[in-house]
């Protein structure tokens, strides 16, 4: 199974959908489906489909085509079906006269009625925009009448003594500055993470698909990495810079799960599959590259020594 299949088939078992249940909402073939998520592109009809059949079913279990595309490169195209070609070859080697001749006598039946309607649509539609032209003077007249635009105050009402609204705002004026000047300036209060003492994380950089993050802790403090999962994702922690290290959790989440690791000098690569669904932290500081699916690594910065341990799973 290619990475870009496994990514499909973990967001659509994340939507608790099956293939038909794809194919139902696409309209793309089963099998189809089942080549898109085992790789095998050679199934496909054409290398045009390999495309527009992936970003088909990312749309239909709610990943991003745009971002699946950029993380798992061009896809591979399929080889042309010669034997359509050779089909159309033939078709069309037969002359235009003898295509012409076929189907001109359809052409001609369908023409006249075609015509009369739209000789009787063109005839409807100029009746009904002819109007008796008293009915219209008498329309005008009392769109005039009832336009306010165009009614005139009366003395009376013209008494009244109405405010002008250059007045109004230049009386309101003196009210916003006074507003502006007595409203008390909000000192922000310092970040836990600048404290003292206190476990700071900063992103560091990146490394092919992997956003690196540095973390630097007082010597002989204890770096807690904590997982709190919030749905169905694929998750998969490792002690070291990556999959090859010692594996500390591996498989599917569920709301209410929670994980606790401790981060030592070898590192920790997390990999979630929907990274919505898992949200991670240290030391309560939460961490997130911005991405559906997210490769992470905790680097332990060398000034700093955290404690060696397992990890914990609570639920």
């Amino acid at each position: 199974m290619s990475e870009l299949g496994r990514h499909l088939k973990e967001a659509r078992l994340q939507k608790g959908m099956s293939l038909d249940d794809v194919q139902e909402v696409t309209k793309i073939r089963k099998k189809y489906l089942e080549a898109i998520e085992a790789g095998d592109y050679k199934v496909l009809p054409g290398s045009f489909y390999v495309r527009a059949f992936i970003k088909t079913y990312a749309e239909a279990v709610g990943v991003n085509p745009d971002e699946l595309m950029e993380e798992h490169g061009n896809m591979p195209a399929a080889p042309v079906d010669t034997t359509m070609e050779t089909v159309i070859q033939k078709r069309s080697r037969k002359p235009e006269t003898e295509r012409n001749a076929k189907w001109l006598p359809t052409l001609l039946m369908w023409t006249f009625p075609i015509l009369i309607l739209v000789v009787i649509y063109l005839y409807a539609t100029s009746s009904s925009n002819q109007q008796d032209p008293k009915q219209a003077d008498t329309a005008d007249m009392t769109s005039a009448t009832q336009d306010p635009a165009k009614v005139k105050p009366s003395p009376t009402a013209a008494g009244g003594g109405a405010v002008p609204s250059a007045t109004a705002d230049a009386a309101a004026t003196p009210d916003a500055g006074a507003a502006a000047t007595t409203a008390p300036a909000v000192t922000p209060e310092p970040s836990p993470s600048a404290a003292p003492g206190a476990v700071t994380v900063t992103q560091d950089r990146k490394s092919g698909k992997t956003t690196i993050y540095k973390v630097s802790a007082p010597a002989g403090s204890q770096v807690q990495v904590v997982i709190a999962s919030t749905g169905v994702s694929w998750l998969e922690v490792y002690k070291g810079e990556n999959s090859k290290g010692e594996k500390l959790s591996f498989g599917n989440t569920k709301a209410g799960d929670n994980l606790s690791f401790t981060l030592d000098s070898e590192g920790m690569y997390i990999k979630s599959g929907y990274s919505p669904a898992t949200a991670i932290s240290v030391n309560g500081q939460a961490i997130t590259d911005g991405k559906t699916s997210s490769r992470l690594l905790l680097e332990l910065d060398s000034g700093t020594d955290g404690a060696t341990g397992g990890s914990t799973t609570g639920e």
